[in-house]
């Protein structure tokens, strides 16, 4: 298995917040979609085990609450750790690498998802955090030890970065 070579990020141009933004609307539609599909299968299967009652009272239980919650959570640390793009950032150009341009393991896909949680609680600030960031980074980006960068358009099979 041929380990990853870092990605040269020195140059990188880091994606503005109305690009991320835009990501994370695609990537939010595609999440309900996971959602209710998870609740469907889980309807299912309470169906075919419980009869119609049991269908009808899933949401009362707490595997059922577990699976839906683990949903979003294995959406985004697969695509970030296989690839370093969900869908709504391979549409907008745009991918997550450690801060020494090396992909992303478990570990930090997991602290990033945990502190993008904590950047929106207080209204957004952790993502209009970029805005006054000399190195365009939110807190999430920062607490992670990750970045978002963009992509040229022709580039998504060679991860070649737009640099300045």
């Amino acid at each position: 298995m041929n380990d990853p070579k870092p990605i040269d990020i020195s140059n990188a141009i880091s994606p503005g917040l109305p690009r991320r933004l835009a990501a994370i609307v695609y990537d939010s539609f595609l999440v309900v979609g996971l959602l209710l599909l998870a609740a469907a299968l889980a309807m299912l299967l309470a169906a075919s085990i419980g009869g119609k009652e049991a269908a009808l009272h899933i949401s009362e239980n707490v595997l059922f609450k577990l699976w839906i919650a683990l949903a979003p959570l294995f959406f985004f640390i697969g695509f970030w750790t296989h690839g370093g793009q969900t869908l709504g950032m391979r549409t907008w150009k745009i991918m997550v690498i450690r801060q020494d341009g090396m992909p992303l393991n478990l570990k930090n896909a997991l602290i990033r998802l945990f502190c993008a949680i904590l950047s929106w609680l207080p209204m957004g600030l952790g993502f209009l955090w970029m805005l006054g960031d000399q190195d365009g980074l939110t807190w999430h980006d920062r607490l992670s030890g990750t970045q978002m960068v963009m992509l040229e358009k022709t580039a998504l099979k060679s991860r070649r970065l737009i640099v300045q």
